[in-house]
């Protein structure tokens, strides 16, 4: 019967740990998917309209994290997140938004580092899908455009309607493939 307890206790535990880590996995995949895609697209949309100036250099300065390995933009950013020492919370201690000793914890507290997690891979993935949706925005005819502008449709509506509708049709199966490998 002791042997019944234990088998019992441990299975629960399992059960609550495989829990938590399931929800923690569904919820990375959701944030790692859909923030990538939709600031991704939203900066697209940003640097491609026309009265925007230096889209060049916007471009590559957002394709830099691209260019440099993911291991060295990773370690640099294990490093300038640290608790003692970490060039983010040096940062904030110079312009006063912190005191010395009461530096985040950016890998340290589980909730903190969940979100910084999500911020860095978004950090890291936006300009993928940037590049990405740049090309798409430029086959959209601009004549869709021009007649929802003329019929008086609000740009949200213009969004809504024909860039949205278009940029899932044809990033689907991206969208798809990208949250099954972040559930991976």
């Amino acid at each position: 019967q002791l042997l019944g307890v234990n088998e019992s206790a441990t299975s629960n535990q399992f059960s609550a740990t495989f829990g938590k880590i399931l929800i923690w996995t569904l919820i990375w995949a959701f944030f790692a998917t859909f923030t990538n895609y939709f600031f991704g697209m939203i900066v697209a949309m940003i640097i491609n309209k026309k009265d925007i100036k230096f889209k060049k250099l916007w471009r590559t300065c957002l394709i830099t994290t691209i260019a440099v390995p993911q291991f060295i933009s990773l370690m640099f950013l294990s490093k300038s997140l640290g608790t003692n020492g970490g060039t983010i919370n040096e940062i904030l201690i110079m312009l006063g938004a912190i005191e010395k000793g009461n530096e985040i914890k950016f890998l340290e507290d589980q909730l903190i580092a969940k979100v910084t997690v999500i911020v860095v891979n978004m950090w890291i993935g936006i300009p993928y899908t940037m590049l990405m949706c740049s090309g798409l925005l430029m086959n959209i005819p601009a004549d869709l455009y021009e007649s929802a502008r003329i019929d008086g449709a609000s740009p949200f509506k213009m969004y809504a309607k024909i860039t949205l509708p278009y940029m899932l049709f044809v990033t689907g199966p991206y969208l798809i493939s990208n949250f099954v490998g972040n559930i991976n």
